[in-house]
């Protein structure tokens, strides 16, 4: 564990960094001011026969093997006692599962509360542990000078202390695909009490449908206002004709439920035009009830979705995706469940529908 008082992983990154920094600076200035005089003093014109006739001089061998080992056994001791720093985990350490995936991050608290963006209290240290669902990733703050490789199979773990309120840049810093340079997030550091209250907080039912796309990693790859990502994005997408390739072959098909909840479980069946076949199955990643299970007192009728409702929220009946907008430029307000089921379709498309048949 951290010992007391806390070293913060800011602390002990930055002092290796300027210890480092400082010899190597000091060393290549006392061997470029010896070079130029060297060069300056014994150049040819100068000195046409050498002066001394020595072939070695066993203090001056003595003297460059000892000082700089010595300086390099200083820049090891700081930079081992930095990451023992960032491998002891304080005892008040904050647990928080972090989840990394093609391409978004999630983030689950003890009491199950998730986000794709990582809150926590200032002055309180945090503890990820982090892990990945497909390939590898990179967990990244530089404010907070924490880097940390995500393995499928593997759980690892960063620490850190956020000592000041503000938004802190999360980059994933290992190429992981396509979207890449995309996977980006926050740190949100809050005061603690405004933590405490935002971990307590529980799903409206304008809220539930988005985080239920965030848990999944669905807003990794798609927008809600149009803007383009690597899939198509969410707003207004809902019951329209989509143009697919199958097989080879191109044809047009309609975003109805049964084609939404096969291009979630086999999106390679369905490539969308302008799309690429860059989503992986969620075969067995989606618990069931999530998927298709029906709520409400229209729940016989797949289509009919007109109240919000009192139940589990599943990915099949509930769309925070924007409508198509309007001709005044109005669009729904977001998260508004009324008429709208909740979909998702081919790579990694969640589309809203009104009634469809």
């Amino acid at each position: 564990m951290n010992p007391q008082p806390l070293i913060t992983t800011t602390e002990a990154v930055d002092k290796a960094f300027y210890v480092i920094f400082g010899i190597s600076g000091v060393s290549l200035l006392g061997i470029t001011v010896a070079m130029v005089y060297l060069v300056w003093r014994y150049n040819r014109k100068r000195e046409p026969v050498p002066i001394s006739q020595k072939d070695h001089n066993v203090w001056l061998e003595v003297t460059w093997t000892i000082i700089p080992s010595i300086l390099v056994m200083v820049m090891f001791w700081y930079g081992w006692e930095g990451y023992l720093s960032l491998r002891r985990i304080p005892d008040n350490a904050i647990p928080v599962q972090g989840s990394a995936r093609m391409w978004s991050w999630l983030f689950t608290y003890e009491n199950g509360k998730t986000s794709d963006k990582l809150y926590v209290p200032v002055g309180q240290p945090v503890y990820v542990r982090l892990t990945s669902e497909d390939v590898l990733h990179a967990f990244y703050v530089p404010a907070f000078r924490v880097k940390r490789d995500c393995v499928p199979g593997m759980e690892t773990y960063a620490w850190f202390v956020a000592e000041e309120p503000g938004s802190y840049d999360l980059f994933c810093a290992e190429y992981c695909g396509i979207a890449h340079s995309a996977m980006i997030t926050t740190v949100e550091a809050i005061p603690a009490a405004e933590f405490a209250g935002w971990l307590a907080e529980k799903p409206t039912a304008t809220t539930a449908g988005k985080d239920l796309l965030q848990k999944h990693g669905c807003l990794g790859c798609h927008s809600l206002d149009g803007s383009p990502m690597v899939g198509p994005s969410f707003e207004g997408i809902g019951g329209r004709q989509v143009i697919v390739a199958s097989n080879g072959e191109t044809r047009t098909l309609t975003s109805d439920r049964a084609y939404l909840k096969k291009s979630i479980l086999e999106p390679e069946a369905d490539i969308v035009e302008g799309s690429p076949p860059a989503m992986p199955s969620y075969a067995g990643r989606i618990p069931e009830e999530e998927l298709t299970e029906d709520h409400g007192e229209n729940a016989e009728d797949e289509h009919a979705c007109t109240e919000p409702f009192a139940g589990d929220l599943d990915v099949s009946q509930w769309i925070l995706a924007f409508p198509a907008a309007s001709e005044d430029g109005d669009q729904a307000t977001e998260g508004a469940p009324n008429g709208r089921a909740f979909v998702a379709n081919g790579n990694h498309q969640f589309y809203g529908f009104e009634n469809l048949g």
